[in-house]
């Protein structure tokens, strides 16, 4: 919809396709849904729940006002929403979250700050977390094809 001002190809280092990466600039704020299978970086203010099989960054600036759900996940910024992450969650000492975390592996620097429940493995216990990421991401593309 928005073509590709916010995202770019790298190739992937396996050579298999391009990894695709996208951008949420300071000073722009996206309201809605995002989904994507590449990486998400967030340095602006994102209303809505933010959906990838692949990385969240959230930058020092950047603001989540809504739900994460993602593989892997560095957060500088703020959230105000649940953290769904499928391997690694990393808070920085900068970060605050405001919400639960669902994660298979965390890593919290010196004050860094959440308030809410961190659960280790996935949400609704029924494997790792990737796998229900995945099971959550995968029906809701496939009903809008």
């Amino acid at each position: 919809m928005f073509g590709n001002k916010n995202e770019s190809e790298i190739p992937n280092p396996n050579g298999k396709g391009m990894i695709i990466s996208n951008r949420i600039n300071q000073g722009t704020t996206f309201s809605g849904e995002l989904e994507s299978d590449g990486d998400v970086r967030v340095e602006g203010v994102i209303k809505g729940t933010v959906r990838t099989l692949a990385k969240v960054a959230i930058g020092a600036s950047g603001l989540v006002n809504g739900d994460i759900i993602c593989k892997n996940a560095d957060i500088e910024g703020k959230v105000n929403g649940d953290l769904e992450v499928g391997e690694l969650l990393t808070l920085k000492s900068t970060c605050i979250v405001e919400g639960n975390i669902y994660t298979n592996k965390i890593v919290i620097e010196s004050g860094a700050r959440f308030n809410g429940i961190c659960t280790m493995g996935s949400k609704d216990k029924k494997g790792n977390a990737t796998e229900a990421i995945k099971a959550i991401i995968e029906p809701e593309k496939a009903a809008v094809r």
